[in-house]
C-alpha cells in the first residue's frame, strides 16, 4: 500500500482465493418490525430494503452492492470471536442496518443488559457476474458500535475499533471464485459499563437522568461491497476555496456544473504530490446559496464521482470585535443542538428523507447551521446539509463524564488514564479525516463540557495539542475546543453554555467556578464568542407523542404549559441573544434543540416528529432579527487574523 498526500491508492494482486460453497439461507426467515415505545411517520417504509441509496457520495463508484437487509445474530459472551459460527445459521434475525436495542432491528424492544456487550451477525452475498475478472472487491462498513471483527469464508479479514467511523476491507483473496460467500461480523460494544471509557456520546446503560438516552449497539450504518481496479483510488479529500482553488490531488479531474456533463475545469496531476488547481469565477456556496458542483476523478482505469462547495472558512476582527468569517464576511452562527436520535430507529433514522425532514423544518424558519452534538451522522447526512446550505459545528463524540475514583470511594475522577486519552485522540484524527471534505463542515468541537477532559493541574491541557492536532489535518476549519466548560482559552471559541437565557460574548456569566479553570468566565475578547447551548423551554406531551407515559418523566430545564407559552418563553430568550449581539460581542447561539429525545421534552419538533411547536411566522421574523442585528456589526472593515484554509490569504480575494 501506498499513501499519498491527499488521494490514495492501494496496489494488490488480483488473484482470488476458492472457499467452500456454503447452502444459502433465507435472509428474510422470521424477521418482524417491533413496536416500541414511540414511532415516527416514516417507521412503517423502512421494510426489508434500508438505506438502498449510495452511501458514500464523496467517493461514489458505479459497480457497487448494497448489503443491507435482514441478516442472522446470536447473542454471545466474552472470549468467542476466534471461534467464528462458520457454515452454521444463527437463531435470530435483525435489520441492518440498525441499533440492536432499536425497534426497527427486528429485536423485542428491551432494555441492554451486560449480555449483548458481544453478538455475532451473519449474512451471505455473490459477487455480480458483470463485475470484471482481475478487479479487487472491497467490503465497506459506514459504522459498526463498538469494535468489529470482520471473517469471509471463515477466514479473518480485519479489526477496526470505533463506533462512529467507516472502514473499508479488501476481500478479494477470501472469495468464493464462483458461487456463494458467507459475512461474519463479531461486535463488542461495552458503552459505560465497568470502568471503560471510550467515545459515547449520550449513550448509556443505566439512562439515569435527563441527558442520558438509549444506547446503539451493532452495525447501525450501510454495509456495501465495490469492485475497483487493481490499482484504486481510497480516499479523496477536498478543500475548495472561495478564490477558485481546490486542493485535492487526483490523477486527473474535471469539475462540472450541477446537472451538466460539460466540464467547468479540468486538471492533470501527479500522484503523490500535493495538487491545486483552479476554476475560474465558481459561484460560492454559502447558506442562502449552497452551489455545489460535480467532480469525476479518474485514477487509471478507476474512476469516482464525487461534488464540493467553494467557500472559505476564516476568522477576523471586525470593529473591534473576533468573528468567524464565511467567504471573508461575518457569518452569524444560528444553530440548534442536534441530537440525531430517532425513537425507531436509535441511532439510525428510518429512511434519508426522515434524515432531511429534520434539516428542512429548521431551514425553514431560516437556521443557517447546525451543532451536531457529540455523534457522527452517516455521510448523506453531511451530503444533505451541503445541499440544503447548513453550517455545521461537528462536536467529537465525548468519552463519559466522570468514573468512580478507586482511591476515593465518593469522588470521581474525569479520565482514566493515558490509553483512555490515547484512544480519545486517535479517534478524535478519524473524525477529521472522514468528514473534512464536506462543504457544510464549519467548525470542530473537541470537548463537550469536560466530558472525559482532563483537568489535573499538574498536566498540560490536552485541548492545546489537540487543538494543533485538529488543525493540522484539517487547516480549512475553525476549532472549538471547549464547549461549555473548564475553558483553558484554547482554540478559536470562547463558548458558553447557560440554560436558560444566554450569556453570549458578555461581561456577565454564572459563577459555576472562578478563572480559566473554572466552568464558565466572562467573555474572552480574544476569541469569537459563542453561546454553544441555551433554551431547554420544554412542553409535556400527549402520551402518544411521547416516549414515557408518565408526566414526571417528560421534563427540560424550563417547563410550559402550552404551545403559546412555550413559543413565548423561547422567543424572549432568543431576544436576549439578539440584545447580546447588539450589545457585545455574540457571535452565535445554539438553541436546544431540534427535537425532544426521549424523556428531555425541550425540542422544537417533537420525538415522533409528528409536533412542530414552532409558531413558523414568529420564528422566521424572530430568527432574521438575529441576522440583521450581526449584519448592522459586520460592515466595518475586516482584519484577518487566522487564514485557516491553507491556501491564499483572503487579502488577495477580498481586496
Amino acid at each position: 500500500m501506498r499513501s499519498l498526500a491527499f488521494l490514495s491508492t492501494l496496489l494488490a494482486s488480483a488473484t482470488i482465493a476458492t472457499s467452500t460453497l456454503l447452502t444459502r439461507y433465507a435472509n428474510d426467515t422470521g424477521y418482524k418490525l417491533q413496536t416500541g415505545p414511540l414511532d415516527t411517520p416514516w417507521t412503517a417504509e423502512v421494510g426489508t430494503n434500508p438505506w438502498p441509496e449510495h452511501p458514500r457520495p464523496k467517493v461514489q463508484r458505479s459497480q457497487w452492492k448494497n448489503l443491507n437487509g435482514v441478516w442472522r445474530w446470536r447473542n454471545v459472551t466474552a472470549g468467542q470471536v476466534n471461534s467464528p459460527p462458520t457454515g452454521q445459521t444463527l437463531e435470530r434475525s435483525v435489520l441492518v442496518p440498525s441499533c440492536l436495542e432499536s425497534a426497527l432491528s427486528g429485536k423485542s424492544f428491551i432494555s441492554v443488559v451486560p449480555g449483548h456487550l458481544y453478538s455475532w451477525y451473519q449474512t451471505t452475498f455473490d459477487i455480480p457476474s458483470n463485475w470484471p475478472t482481475g478487479n479487487r472487491v472491497l467490503i465497506n462498513f459506514g459504522a459498526v458500535d463498538y469494535e468489529a471483527t470482520v471473517f469471509v469464508n471463515g477466514k479473518e479479514v480485519g479489526f477496526h475499533r470505533g463506533g462512529y467511523f467507516e472502514f473499508t476491507f479488501d476481500v478479494t483473496d477470501y472469495l468464493s471464485t464462483n458461487g456463494t460467500n458467507e459475512l461474519l461480523v463479531h461486535a463488542f460494544d461495552p458503552t459505560d459499563t465497568e470502568r471503560y471509557q471510550i467515545p459515547i456520546g449520550k449513550q448509556t446503560l443505566t439512562r439515569e437522568g435527563m441527558i442520558w438516552y438509549t444506547p446503539c449497539t451493532g452495525i447501525w450504518q450501510t454495509v456495501w461491497l465495490e469492485s475497483t481496479p487493481s490499482e484504486y483510488i481510497m480516499k479523496l479529500d477536498l478543500a475548495a476555496g472561495a478564490d477558485g482553488y481546490d486542493g485535492s490531488t487526483p490523477y486527473e479531474i474535471t469539475v462540472h456544473e450541477l446537472g451538466s456533463d460539460a466540464a467547468k475545469a479540468t486538471a492533470t496531476g501527479n500522484s503523490g504530490s500535493p495538487f491545486v488547481f483552479k476554476v475560474d469565477s465558481p459561484d460560492l456556496w454559502t447558506p442562502s446559496t449552497p452551489t455545489l458542483y460535480n467532480i469525476t476523478v479518474q485514477l487509471g482505469s478507476d474512476s469516482v464521482s464525487s461534488y464540493t462547495g467553494f467557500r472559505t472558512i476564516s476568522r477576523g476582527v471586525i470593529d473591534g470585535v473576533q468573528r468567524p468569517l464565511l467567504n471573508g464576511e461575518f457569518e452569524f452562527f444560528w444553530s440548534p443542538l442536534d441530537q440525531g436520535f430517532w425513537p425507531d430507529g436509535i441511532y439510525t433514522p428510518p429512511t434519508v428523507e426522515a434524515m432531511r425532514y429534520d434539516l428542512e423544518k429548521l431551514k425553514e424558519v431560516g437556521f443557517n447551521a447546525v451543532r451536531k452534538h457529540i455523534k457522527v451522522e452517516p455521510a448523506l447526512y453531511y451530503k444533505a446539509a451541503d445541499e440544503l446550505g447548513f453550517l455545521i459545528i461537528q462536536d467529537m463524540p465525548s468519552l463519559r463524564p466522570e468514573l468512580p475514583d478507586p482511591n476515593n470511594t465518593c469522588g470521581t475522577i474525569q479520565l482514566e488514564g493515558p490509553d483512555a486519552q490515547q484512544e480519545f485522540n486517535r479517534q478524535l484524527g478519524l473524525l477529521v479525516e472522514q468528514l473534512k471534505s464536506y462543504t457544510s463542515i464549519f467548525a470542530w468541537t473537541i470537548y463537550n463540557e469536560g466530558w472525559g477532559q482532563a483537568t489535573d493541574a499538574s498536566q498540560p491541557w490536552p485541548e492545546f495539542e489537540l487543538t494543533d492536532l485538529v488543525r493540522s489535518l484539517d487547516p480549512t476549519r475553525l476549532v472549538n475546543a471547549v464547549s461549555g466548560w473548564t475553558d483553558h482559552t484554547a482554540g478559536d471559541f470562547d463558548d458558553n453554555h447557560h440554560y436558560s437565557t444566554p450569556q453570549c460574548g458578555s461581561p456577565f456569566w454564572s459563577v459555576q467556578g472562578s478563572g480559566p479553570s473554572g466552568y464558565n468566565s466572562a467573555y474572552d475578547p480574544s476569541r469569537i464568542g459563542l453561546q454553544g447551548e441555551f433554551g431547554g423551554v420544554g412542553q409535556q406531551l400527549p402520551f402518544e407523542h411521547a416516549w414515557f407515559d408518565d408526566l414526571a418523566k417528560q421534563t427540560a430545564y424550563e417547563l410550559t404549559n402550552t404551545t403559546e407559552t412555550w413559543n413565548y418563553r423561547s422567543i424572549q430568550n432568543i431576544v436576549q441573544l439578539r440584545e447580546q449581539i447588539e450589545r457585545y460581542a455574540c457571535s452565535g447561539g445554539v438553541w436546544t434543540q431540534t427535537t425532544d429525545v426521549e424523556g428531555e421534552v425541550n425540542g422544537l419538533l417533537s420525538y415522533d416528529r409528528r409536533i412542530n411547536r414552532m409558531d413558523k411566522e414568529l420564528w422566521t421574523s424572530t430568527i432574521q432579527s438575529l441576522y440583521d442585528a450581526a449584519a448592522k456589526r459586520g460592515n466595518s472593515s475586516v482584519a484577518i487574523t487566522e487564514r485557516n484554509d491553507g491556501l491564499a490569504g483572503l487579502q488577495d480575494v477580498f481586496p
